[in-house]
């Protein structure tokens, strides 16, 4: 044929064209049978009961359905003749694109026979690959038809409601109808339509011969020709590798085999006649046992050619071949194939050393590289399409490989499990990336289905690289953090006893001994074999990285992805998760870890994490700024519990409360809580969880806003305090007013205080909010320290602001001027938590007098009840602890920083009121020397010294005031009396 016979007719773009609207026929086909195979998918009238007769019906009479005579088998059909005609619309469509398919094909073969084309892959490689790939594609999409179980159905009902809508049926049904029939047995037509077009199909496929033979070799003679070895041939190493035929030599053996096996089963007359035809067919059949249609619709074509051989007359002999063809193909493919795949697997890591070290060559073997590819790329679809298909063989493992299996997803598992492989794994979800490229403008109705499982699939395989990785860094982490516990001084103490004996027990070597090893030997690695689990976790991270860092991020159907954030994501929750394990907090038995170990175990994992800024390229410090924050809020983003949470109920429930049942002591003097041990009970050290090292490591861990969270839970408890207070005060109204009134004479009071009722109880709450009061102010003295070292800046500013305040300041400057000081742990006059938290209390039933007026009897009460603590045989000053064993030196702080809080709310002077709280707790236990009662004034002594405390506790009070009340000498008497005391129970017993 002349070139301006080709140019005239246009075949190359007609064969382009043809072979693209193929394609989407194709793919429209496959939707189709996909989606009415699903009884999920299908159209809905295709499953209800009611239709059931009218498709029977439809499928019996088709294509002769008559849709106005029929209306007892038709009638579903014409009630939902109007949906029927919205839904099958694209169904019927897609049947008449198939027809005008045929149609097209069958014009543009004719004229090709016409004009005596000549194709030989080559010498006109576009052509003929075009040519062939429009006979495969054309065959593929009337078989794929043929499979289609409801097309009788899908179009006979479509043209019947049509009829009953438009009085006619579709222009297009006849002949649709009578294509549908003629490709019942669709190998049958097909061949009669080629029989016309045998001798150039055959002359195309003839052409294939050399390339598919050398294509088609085995392992060993690849080995035995050094093939793809630059360097087997040192002195044509810089050679550039050159081809006559250069795009046959990235021409994949699958469209191969597929034009072979196909072509020859529609032009199966020449296998008798040419010699060579059957030969190139008899290797195309033992080469494989499927061809693919379209993704995973597959030919087994051994048996559909000798089904319909064998169906045809004179055929045996070629039944006789394929039979032969297929014992070989199950004998020895499986095992040609598995030794490609690991010949291939050495030549590339071969390739990929030699040009990653030379990147120079790449330029003049750039051929080499790509055949490499593609060779891995036929041996990767040969094994995926028998693997999704072989299921019955005497040697299975010819078709599993440990780059394959059947489903995508065990294949990611499995190289998930390969250490080795574990760089490569994040081409699992870069191949989603492309299932983009699989949709066709024919078949939008494929879209939303690809880009759910293509989306769905690469969020699976990176989440599980990404917990994978999390995992490792975790183990990581954990080893870190044994390596620091063993610094820890409950640790280090064993460990310098145990030093010191074995140095103590350490003889000098005799002679003729080797030396022994010298400090340090323990560090060295001794052998290159042994490896340490913290080796194993190193390498494993390091090629996860990799795979996590082999792209920023990558578009899966307009959706960006970004890989860190998925391990990102994952370490959160991980981190949050092992920070609150740390802990170690059982609810049951109120067992905790200290913060500090807790404390020194969170920053080996966060110095490990912040090393991982050289593997990954994850924002490692945004990582540990959003889990420590997490930790300082209630719950974190799963709404779990944090360590904030764990450490403010411990402290309340584990701590506070045994303080309140006297198990627990405040001690001034060691500035911590101390256990007071009980026989029978085993309790843990209240001072390990409360000195000052812990309060630091606690404000360290929980920071500013978990502090304010344990501060505001501190402050509910302390006004659940102060509400039973009120309570008490109320039910004692009209006692207490007389009694502030008449303090000076004692007469009256002897008869109004025994009328008070629940003192002992006004004295135990207000020493528990003491306590709860002591506990924050530690706390606070914590978080004043680790701002200290972490914003000394900050400190001096804030520090000479406070000092601005004057009695004269406006009160909401004061308490905004002495929140931001509290913030940062320093201690004011005036609790602006206490302050915020009391004046909740407000109720609108009571007004604003009778609050104040509630507020000065409270006072009052406590003033006049402190006598009753000299009858407590626990009442007795500690000179070692600094305080009393029944913590009533709480009482100091209780009663400054609540008539602080209280008369700030009401607009008060603070100071006139507890000068005047000074005067009644003077005169009451000035009555104390009164008391004949000695049982009563036991402990007289230790109680006055709880003047003192009070002033010393408060800025608003000074000892000259204490002095006007109660004389500094009976103060001196008792500090004396406490000392002598004390002396005397340190003597020995004679």
């Amino acid at each position: 044929m002349s070139l301006p016979s080709i140019y005239q007719h246009k075949f190359a773009e007609k064969l382009t064209i043809l072979n693209d609207r193929g394609k989407g026929v194709l793919i429209r086909m496959y939707n189709i049978k996909k989606t009415c195979s699903d009884p999920r998918s299908k159209p809905a009238f295709f499953t209800e009961k009611t239709m059931e007769p009218s498709i029977k019906y439809i499928n019996k009479k088709f294509p002769n359905v008559d849709a106005r005579s029929s209306t007892q088998h038709l009638g579903p059909v014409h009630k939902e003749k109007a949906e029927i005609i919205k839904v099958l619309n694209s169904y019927y469509q897609s049947f008449v694109d198939v027809m005008e398919f045929r149609d097209h094909v069958y014009e543009l073969l004719n004229t090709i026979d016409a004009s005596q084309c000549y194709f030989d892959i080559h010498v006109n490689y576009d052509l003929t690959k075009n040519y062939l790939d429009l006979v495969v594609t054309y065959t593929s999409v009337i078989l794929l038809l043929s499979r289609i179980e409801d097309r009788k159905a899908l179009i006979g009902m479509y043209n019947c409601a049509h009829e009953m809508i438009q009085g006619s049926g579709d222009p297009s049904y006849a002949r649709l109808a009578q294509m549908v029939l003629e490709y019942d047995t669709p190998l049958k037509k097909l061949t009669e339509e080629f029989g016309p077009h045998s001798k150039a199909v055959t002359s195309a496929l003839l052409s294939l011969h050399f390339l598919f033979v050398r294509r088609n070799q085995s392992a060993e003679q690849w080995r035995s020709d050094q093939l793809l070895s630059l360097i087997s041939n040192s002195a044509t190493m810089l050679s550039p590798a050159s081809s006559d035929v250069m795009a046959c030599e990235y021409l994949s053996l699958e469209v191969i085999e597929r034009w072979i096996l196909t072509g020859f089963l529609l032009c199966h007359g020449c296998l008798s006649s040419n010699p060579q035809c059957l030969e190139l067919w008899k290797l195309g059949l033992q080469g494989s046992l499927y061809i693919s249609l379209i993704r995973d619709d597959a030919l087994q074509i051994h048996k559909v050619t000798e089904e319909f051989f064998g169906s045809l007359k004179g055929y045996g002999k070629r039944v006789a071949d394929v039979k032969e063809c297929k014992e070989h193909a199950v004998a020895h493919s499986g095992q040609l194939h598995r030794n490609r795949r690991a010949f291939l697997r050495n030549a590339v890591r071969e390739l990929e050393a030699l040009l990653s070290d030379q990147p120079g060559l790449l330029g003049p073997k750039a051929l080499c590289v790509f055949v490499a590819l593609s060779l891995c790329r036929d041996e990767v679809n040969w094994l995926l399409r028998h693997a999704e298909h072989v299921t019955k063989t005497k040697t299975p493992e010819d078709y599993a490989d440990s780059f394959y299996v059947r489903p995508f997803e065990k294949l990611f598992a499995l190289t998930m499990e390969e250490p080795a492989m574990l760089r490569f794994t994040i081409a699992f979800p870069l191949i989603c990336s492309h299932f983009a490229h699989c949709t066709h403008s024919m078949c939008p109705e494929e879209y939303p289905h690809l880009k759910s499982c293509s989306l769905g699939l690469c969020n699976s395989f990176l989440e599980e690289i990404a917990k994978q990785a999390a995992n490792c860094i975790m183990d990581a982490c954990a080893e870190q953090r044994k390596l620091s516990e063993q610094l820890l001084p409950k640790h280090c103490a064993s460990t310098i006893s145990k030093a010191r004996n074995k140095k103590a027990q350490k003889q000098p070597p005799k002679k003729g001994e080797p030396e022994r090893d010298k400090p340090g030997a323990e560090s060295q690695r001794k052998d290159r074999i042994v490896v340490t689990n913290m080796d194993k976790l190193h390498q494993m991270l390091s090629e996860l990285s990799l795979s996590i860092n082999h792209v920023p991020s990558f578009t899966v159907f307009e959706h960006t992805v970004t890989p860190s954030e998925y391990l990102s994501s994952h370490l959160e929750t991980r981190l949050n998760r092992s920070f609150v394990l740390m802990a170690s907090y059982n609810q049951a038995t109120q067992e905790i870890a200290r913060p500090s170990e807790v404390l020194a175990g969170l920053r080996s994992y966060l110095a490990f994490i912040q090393s991982l800024g050289q593997f990954t390229c994850m924002d490692s410090s945004r990582i540990i700024r959003n889990v420590l924050l997490q930790q300082t809020q209630p719950l974190d983003s799963s709404g779990e519990q944090t360590l904030t949470t764990i450490y403010t109920n411990w402290y309340l429930e584990g701590l506070l409360r045994q303080a309140s049942t006297g198990a627990i002591v405040l001690s001034p003097a060691m500035q911590a809580f101390i256990s007071v041990p009980r026989e029978g009970e085993q309790s843990f050290s209240a001072e390990e969880f409360s000195d000052i090292s812990e309060m630091r490591a606690l404000a360290e861990l929980l920071g500013p806003y978990g502090m304010k969270f344990l501060s505001d839970n501190l402050m509910w408890h302390v006004t659940s305090q102060v509400v039973e207070l009120k309570k008490l005060v109320t039910e004692n109204m009209d006692v207490l007013v007389q009694i502030r009134s008449n303090f000076y004479k004692p007469e009256q009071m002897v008869s109004l205080l025994p009328r008070l009722t629940s003192a002992d109880n006004v004295l135990k709450r207000m020493t528990i909010i003491g306590e709860i009061l002591s506990f924050r102010s530690m706390a606070q003295s914590g978080l004043c320290e680790v701002f200290s070292n972490r914003c000394p800046f900050l400190m001096g500013p804030i520090e000479c602001l406070k000092d601005f305040v004057t009695p004269d300041t406006d009160i909401k400057v004061t308490l905004s001027i002495f929140e931001l000081a509290t913030a940062a742990g320093i201690a004011c006059d005036i609790d602006p938590a206490l302050v915020t938290a009391l004046s909740n209390l407000k109720t609108d039933s009571s007004s604003p007098e009778e609050e104040y007026k509630s507020a000065c009897l409270l006072l009052v009460f406590v003033a006049v009840s402190l006598p009753l603590l000299a009858s407590d045989p626990f009442s007795v000053y500690s000179i070692e602890m600094d305080g009393y064993s029944n913590n009533i030196h709480c009482l100091a702080k209780a009663i400054i920083h609540v008539s602080a809080a209280l008369f700030t709310i009401h607009g008060k002077n603070i100071e006139t009121h507890l000068k005047e709280f000074l005067l009644l707790a003077s005169v009451s236990l000035l009555q104390l020397g009164q008391e004949t009662d000695k049982l009563h004034s036991k402990n007289r002594e230790s109680i006055s010294l709880l003047m003192h405390l009070i002033v010393e506790e408060s800025s608003f009070l000074t000892v000259d005031m204490l002095e006007t009340c109660f004389p500094y000498v009976l103060l001196r008497n008792a500090y004396r009396e406490v000392h002598r005391a004390f002396l005397l129970n340190k003597l020995p017993a004679h």
